[in-house]
């Protein structure tokens, strides 16, 4: 094949692809949102406390991983698209 021509059924795989990479921009957006909220009541639990919440550490770090799984699909870096057609990302 050269590098111009085109695999059968390849242009719906990338129509496809873009579908689920808007989904995952808005799911990117709304977990932003979630992360600034959580942020802030981390905040204000650790200067209550003088400790932060630690449940709240393992979400933020799970929701790291998650983040970074919606960027390496829409950047092309991974075919595997993220929760929920997924797993949840373990925090680790």
């Amino acid at each position: 094949m050269t590098e111009n021509s085109v695999a059968p059924g390849s242009k719906r795989n990338i129509w496809m692809r873009g579908l689920f990479m808007l989904l995952m921009a808005v799911a990117f957006h709304v977990c932003m949102t979630v992360l600034g909220i959580v942020a802030v009541i981390q905040f204000v639990i650790a200067l209550l406390n003088d400790a932060p919440n630690i449940r709240l550490v393992s979400f933020g770090r799970s929701m790291g991983s998650y983040l970074r799984q919606i960027v390496n699909f829409l950047t092309f870096a991974t075919e595997e698209i993220p929760f929920p057609f997924s797993e949840w990302p373990d925090a680790a």
